[in-house]
């Protein structure tokens, strides 16, 4: 019964926190977005791109979670202890981003031209969250 109830929180947590992470990761770049279509509205399809970036961490997490669905009966253990990992990294991993891409967007909102470079340092944080992924995949 306690396996059961732990696999089931694994799985609850595993959506949870990357949902989390990918809405703070969002909306911090989305705000920088609206800041930064005041100053270059031309700009508004990197905003968008940059904004929207972070959203993938949530994926991950929705992959995850039907991932690991049907194993709660055999190892609700193990599926606690992977569905907090993962969660945990996405989470992490998408506010960090969302923090990444808001600079980004704030640099081309100045007539910097970041808009590439930010996109290969947004994907660093990103690699992580794919790490975990992968790794929740092999076990």
């Amino acid at each position: 019964m306690l396996n059961t109830v732990l696999g089931y929180l694994g799985l609850g947590l595993v959506l949870a926190l990357a949902g989390i992470g990918s809405a703070i990761g969002t909306t911090t770049a989305g705000n920088a977005a609206e800041g930064g279509l005041k100053r270059k509205p031309e700009a508004s399809g990197s905003f968008m791109v940059l904004s929207a970036l972070p959203a993938t961490q949530g994926i991950y997490g929705f992959v995850a979670f039907f991932m690991l669905l049907g194993k709660v009966a055999e190892s609700g253990l193990a599926v606690f202890g992977i569905g907090l990992s993962v969660g945990l990294v996405c989470m992490l991993s998408a506010i960090r981003q969302g923090q990444v891409c808001a600079n980004g967007i704030v640099g081309v909102s100045q007539g910097h031209d970041v808009f590439t470079n930010t996109l290969i340092y947004a994907a660093l944080p990103e690699f992580y969250a794919i790490l975990g992924l992968v790794g929740a995949l092999m076990i």
